[in-house]
């Protein structure tokens, strides 16, 4: 089940990553006093009230700008206001409503979503300066007078924004497994989905950029249903001076979202990228289960270990998902393509298993006397309990003396633990550590 989505958008330098990093708790875009300088926009998950969302920060829009920075901002914000469910429509109390603001506006309302106006950098919302009455002019309803830096009215916008999801956004949908195809242009996504589906439903061309949207194609495969999402690829670093961020492309970060499985595709000659890294980065941190295809295997020479070899160097780059299955296809010519949907049934398995109490409480008690837990000034942690409370990722509780004690590399020690022994291919595992007496959500 996806969540709704909020997007983020406004003019450059109104406060857009501020009111981001409060909201998810942690600094996450980049803050910095210069218009345009958050130019990948950037996810996380967020709750407010026991409702979950994801949350986009964009890039800035600059409208009827002819600056290559600006004017693809505006294109990647277009972008994130076409697939949320929400946009939260930020702009500058100090700077007072502007030409840009009124374009901006018009932009979103032909989008025919649901828009919350906020007026930032309002210090004393109760004393409100005389040119914020003119923000009502953008036709967007009552504007909310925020501080983002001072986090002031957070709770009126976050009440706004939970309160504008669509009524069917906790509903459970159809059990089908959604794939998505991700990766950079180029790479043959579209060419593998016409390959899985045996027929040309998704435009193939050599061109690298062609598939603009995401496209959802429902079908069976053994009898099991899943839906293939073709995303637009992840574009390369524009040719900028300006040594800020990288672009990507919000495309693919909403369809992670929406899926269950996401294969990346890598193309065998040029190799893992940065723009790979990161993308699928994405989908490890929201517990989707991971498939990398090596594509255009064909165009490798091969020696006795050309295979096992490309295979290490990827698995330590890709240290973080040691746990994803890495296939070697050739969607031209249809070589171990048939693996791909044999093995996203099999991640699609492991992302649903279920350990047993028993089991796992006795797992864990071997691995504690195997290696002992870490200690800080002579108090050691101990592990009252363990259950699985949930699965899609799964996800473990520990019951524990002290938070503190529980240490990086000895829940990392723990989840190898785990994994040896019940497998979870395929599948992020998540951690949740709760003191003694805590109640659980």
């Amino acid at each position: 089940m996806s969540k709704p989505i909020v997007a983020i958008v406004g003019r450059p330098n109104v406060g857009k990553s501020t009111f981001f990093n409060k909201i998810v708790g942690r600094r996450v875009s980049i803050v910095e006093d210069t218009p345009g300088v958050t130019r990948d926009r950037i996810y996380a998950e967020a709750e407010w009230n026991g409702a979950h969302f994801a949350l986009i920060d964009t890039g800035g829009i600059e409208p009827n700008t002819d600056d290559i920075i600006l004017s693809q901002m505006r294109e990647q914000a277009q972008v994130a206001m076409d697939m949320a469910d929400v946009i939260l429509f930020i702009t500058d109390g100090k700077d007072g409503l502007t030409h840009a603001d009124r374009e901006v506006a018009m932009m979103l309302m032909r989008t025919g979503k649901r828009v919350i106006l906020v007026v930032n950098k309002i210090d004393k919302p109760s004393s409100l300066p005389d040119d914020f009455y003119d923000f009502y002019e953008l036709g967007l309803g009552v504007p909310i007078p925020i501080s983002a830096a001072n986090m002031l009215n957070f709770g009126d916008v976050l009440d706004e924004i939970v309160a504008s999801f669509p009524e069917d956004a906790d509903t459970e949908e159809e059990d089908v497994t959604k794939i998505a195809i991700i990766g950079k242009p180029n790479v043959g996504k579209s060419s593998l989905v016409n390959c899985l589906l045996g027929e040309k439903r998704v435009i193939v061309s050599p061109i690298a950029g062609t598939t603009r949207d995401s496209i959802d194609t429902p079908f069976e495969y053994n009898g099991e249903k899943y839906t293939l999402i073709d995303t637009a690829g992840i574009r390369r670093k524009s040719k900028v001076h300006e040594d800020i961020e990288r672009y990507s492309v919000i495309r693919a970060v909403a369809a992670i979202e929406r899926s269950d499985i996401c294969v990346l595709m890598i193309d065998a000659v040029e190799g893992l990228t940065d723009q790979d890294k990161k993308i699928v980065g994405v989908a490890h941190e929201a517990g989707k289960g991971i498939i990398v295809a090596v594509n255009k295997w064909d165009l490798i020479e091969k020696e006795t270990n050309t295979m096992r070899d490309y295979k290490k160097a990827l698995e330590a780059d890709l240290q973080f998902m040691s746990y994803a299955p890495i296939i070697f296809i050739s969607v031209q010519e249809n070589k171990r393509v048939n693996q791909v949907m044999e093995l996203a049934k099999y991640v699609s398995e492991k992302r649903a298993l279920r350990v047993p109490t028993g089991q796992l409480n006795s797992l864990i008690m071997d691995a504690t006397m195997m290696k002992q837990p870490p200690s800080d000034k002579g108090k050691r942690l101990k592990i009252y309990y363990v259950t699985q409370v949930s699965v899609k990722p799964p996800l473990f509780s520990f019951q524990i003396n002290k938070r503190d004690l529980m240490h990086f590399s000895y829940a990392r020690y723990l989840e190898n633990k785990i994994r040896e022994s019940f497998g979870f291919e395929g599948t992020s595992i998540k951690f949740v550590f709760r003191e003694k007496g805590e109640k659980g959500e």
